[in-house]
């Protein structure tokens, strides 16, 4: 669910802060190859998710909570990059040069995802950043997806994947006894 509730997040925050309501346009996840540019005929942001990956971020340290049959604790969370391609469908250049200034300044004035945007609050705050073109290479994205290149950029998710459940703690120790063993006797 961690993707889903990410790809949804961010389609909410772009029809809120643009505004983009479903009536004027869409907001789409896949990849934007020829094929596809060819039946785009509204306003479009394509956020296309191109790589996942762990992210060189320390995990998120392990929590303990009050659970409905005591405390339970869950181990450190590792944090995952989602790495989107970012671009603007629209009639001309100029109005995909403005719809993609208005998603890049949406995206810039956010460094975290708002809550309130998210179906399901994940682990930790989903963090938002643009990435350098010498790290991401969009130029090649588009190639391999057989399109000519478009203007775009990179947006990166880092968020704690929920890679471990919650659990039972252990029964504490409240004291020590003593165990006595007959080892033998000796003769």
């Amino acid at each position: 669910m961690l993707i889903p509730t990410i790809d949804d997040g961010l389609e909410n925050l772009l029809r809120a802060s643009l505004p983009l309501p479903v009536e004027t346009g869409d907001v789409s996840f896949d990849a934007p190859s020829s094929t596809w540019s060819a039946q785009v005929n509204r306003l479009t942001v394509n956020l296309f998710l191109y790589q996942v990956s762990r992210s060189g971020q320390p995990p998120r340290p392990g929590q303990t909570r009050q659970g409905p049959n005591g405390v339970e604790r869950r181990f450190a969370l590792p944090m995952v990059q989602l790495s989107y391609l970012v671009s603007a469908w629209a009639g001309s250049p100029r109005d995909e040069h403005g719809l993609l200034g208005d998603v890049l300044t949406c995206f810039v004035s956010h460094q975290v995802l708002p809550v309130e945007h998210l179906e399901r609050e994940p682990s930790s705050p989903v963090q938002l950043q643009l990435a350098s073109d010498e790290v991401n290479r969009p130029r090649e994205i588009w190639s391999s997806l057989g399109g000519s290149l478009k203007a775009s950029f990179t947006l990166t998710a880092l968020v704690a994947a929920d890679a471990y459940p919650w659990e039972p703690l252990p029964p504490l120790v409240t004291a020590i006894e003593p165990v006595t063993s007959r080892l033998g006797s000796t003769s």
